[in-house]
């Protein structure tokens, strides 16, 4: 028997489970929610598929993926007959087709979509269309706003943020570790060249750059060669991890790839949730959000190192408290469900 409730079926990437965080806040909000990830059942990049996909050519690459999501979105309209959503939110949106947004409005659905990084990267282009697809449409960038409306457009900025289930301070723990840095690192020139800058002028400390680095898929000889292997760590962890990490550093190093102008990445969030002090680069969006110090903003490379000297001397808990009281008062999942919920009307 159907519930009272309202029904949202969410459709994710298995990005660090934050299709569950999207899923808790629902929940908590008094819906009954359904999960539908884009690793199951079809996905270009699962097993024999990955492979074909890795050495195919261009065209072979671009004509797995359109059969992919086409068997992907006939397999989201059977689930959406099944389920009988009344939302159904789609976080990124890379593996949806516009004709499937239209197969969920038609039949009674609201369609909400909320974009990671930017709509404008490479690889979000069979994205720029979904708006015109969907009932709310909100980006983690700011410029993207402004792009759209620049065509006439509504999309509403929404950046990323906490979820307090997962990121929350551990009272108690021991500040062994001086930096902390957990991302992708090898997609971004930025990144790279910070990292191993600073690995030459920190040698000496207890660094830990946690991410892809040199992976052996992309780059076996560079992988085998690489250096800083005690810092360096080239793998990705669990976000319960990432959280005790974050508890034991006195630096939690933040930088934003390229596509990020005016907005933030979820580490910005986590780092003040799980209660560490954050160095972060840079924007205006962060500038107005830690407002008085909560987290130091650089820059320049030269202010980047002069604010991690300043907290490697400095007790920084004040700092780090401030920017916990922020997160968890404006940025949390719940709240941005909330804010979604009240545009959708």
């Amino acid at each position: 028997m159907r519930s009272d409730k309202n029904r949202v079926l969410i459709v994710s990437a298995e990005f660090f489970g934050y299709h569950r965080s999207v899923a808790f806040a629902f929940e908590r909000l008094g819906y009954d929610t359904k999960v539908v990830t884009y690793d199951e059942p079809v996905h270009p990049f699962v097993g024999l598929l990955k492979w074909r996909h890795k050495f195919a050519n261009d065209k072979g690459k671009k004509s797995l993926r359109a059969e992919s999501r086409r068997r992907y979105s006939a397999y989201l309209e059977q689930v959406f007959d099944e389920y009988k959503p009344d939302i159904v939110f789609i976080y990124n949106g890379t593996m949806v087709q516009d004709e499937t947004l239209d197969y969920f409005r038609q039949y009674g659905a609201k369609v909400i979509i909320w974009m990671y990084d930017s709509v404008r990267r490479a690889d979000r282009t069979m994205c720029v269309t979904h708006i015109d697809h969907a009932d709310l449409f909100c980006c983690f960038e700011e410029s993207d706003v402004n792009y759209y409306a620049e065509q006439g457009k509504t999309a509403y900025f929404m950046p990323m943020a906490c979820d307090t289930e997962v990121y929350y301070p551990i009272e108690g723990s021991k500040k062994d570790m001086d930096i902390l840095f957990v991302g992708t690192i090898y997609i971004s020139e930025r990144r790279v060249r910070l990292l191993e800058m600073l690995a030459e002028r920190f040698k000496g400390r207890r660094l830990l750059f946690y991410g892809l680095y040199k992976p052996y898929f992309k780059d076996p000889i560079g992988w085998m060669c690489r250096g800083h292997r005690d810092v360096f760590l080239n793998r990705n962890i669990a976000p319960d991890d990432v959280n005790r990490l974050f508890s034991r550093t006195r630096v939690a190093l933040n930088i934003h790839n390229q596509q990020t102008f005016n907005g933030a990445n979820p580490r910005l969030f986590e780092a003040c949730g799980a209660g560490a002090y954050q160095v972060c680069d840079y924007n205006p969006y962060i500038s107005d959000v830690f407002r008085n110090g909560e987290v130091g903003l650089y820059k320049s490379d030269e202010e980047l190192v002069r604010l991690i000297e300043y907290a490697l001397t400095h007790d920084m808990s004040a700092e780090a408290r401030a920017g916990y009281e922020i997160v968890k008062r404006e940025h949390t999942f719940d709240h941005r469900i909330r804010r979604m919920l009240e545009l959708l009307g």
